[in-house]
């Protein structure tokens, strides 16, 4: 499975980064490099003042080497293939395998630059990389290595990632999808989800892949005659449906009160048939060791004094 994550699958023929997008990353690079030369040369120059001459030739061949070669041979390595102007255009360099960039050819790159693009203008880095499929310059040939496009625009989806396609609503329903793996599930994603950006050979060839293997793993099989892709989205979207589900029956099983505690409920409940009337005051009653008198309020009420009734208790005069 890890084999259709490589560079053959996505990393080289999905994204390959184009000449314009380039030539853009290319231009901020060496309008950096031209800055950085510039101050270091003037510096340089100043330390004639206080030293020998050699001093300031010497000192003036280390800057020029490290701004030409060390800057992108620096940057590619400790950012995996990125400099100023491919981080300002979404660009990364990438081996050909589709692993990172490492420090022998990064600087092999930036060995074959000064040379492409410093002392011929660019011309051998741009005829190579018009008669090249995936666009490389001659340092991307001597290194092994290939330019990619890391950011794409939203523009290039369409649509969901995975859905259930009318025709397939029937079959995906009653499918078995215990066996597939999370891994093999994001892959399939994956693939769906960078579609639009691959070429139609490598876009049908990679979908016969991993069709391949997610049908061997669930029943029953797909009907025949339904694009790869087709099945993809149907298998991930009831998937999708199914873990959705799954949640919210665990969400409502977690606010749902448990038996003991449902029944200390019933327990502490008041067992009186009706409500209990709100503000009721005391009963009347004559004076008691720790108890004053409640004389019965004036008006009609519960405790109200009628005739007929019981004697009103009076008050005692101050």
């Amino acid at each position: 499975m890890a084999e259709l994550v490589t560079g053959e699958a996505v990393a080289l023929d999905i994204r390959v980064a184009r000449l314009a997008s380039r030539t853009c990353a290319l231009l901020i690079d060496v309008m950096f490099q031209f800055m950085a030369l510039n101050l270091l040369l003037y510096l340089t120059a100043a330390t004639v003042v206080i030293a020998d001459e050699a001093w300031g030739i010497g000192l003036g061949i280390v800057a020029t080497a490290g701004v030409l070669v060390g800057y992108p041979c620096a940057f590619e390595t400790l950012s995996r293939g990125r400099t100023l102007g491919k981080l300002a255009l979404g660009l990364r360099v990438v081996a050909d395998d589709g692993g990172p960039v490492r420090f022998r050819q990064a600087l092999v790159r930036a060995l074959a630059s000064v040379v492409e693009i410093w002392v011929f203008s660019g011309a051998p880095a741009l005829i190579a990389s018009l008669f090249n499929r995936r666009g490389k310059r001659l340092g991307d040939m001597f290194a092994g290595t290939v330019v990619i496009q890391e950011r794409v625009p939203a523009a290039a989806f369409f649509g969901p990632v995975a859905m259930t396609p009318p025709q397939l609503a029937d079959w995906a329903r009653g499918l078995e999808l215990s066996r597939i793996p999370d891994g093999l599930a994001l892959t399939a994603r994956q693939y769906l989800a960078r579609f639009w950006e691959l070429r139609p050979d490598v876009r049908d060839s990679l979908g016969r892949r991993i069709a391949d293997q997610v049908t061997a793993l669930i029943s029953p099989p797909p009907p025949p005659g339904v694009r790869p892709e087709i099945v993809l989205s149907a298998v991930l979207a009831e998937r999708r449906m199914r873990e959705e589900r799954r949640l919210e029956q665990r969400r409502r099983r977690r606010m749902r009160p448990s038996p003991a505690a449902a029944a200390s409920a019933t327990a502490t409940a008041p067992a009186t048939g009706g409500p209990v009337p709100p503000n009721v005051p005391p009963p009347p009653g004559a004076p008691a060791p720790g108890r004053p008198q409640f004389p019965p309020p004036p008006g009609p009420g519960p405790h109200a004094w009628a005739p007929g009734g019981p004697s009103h208790p009076r008050r005692r005069s101050p």
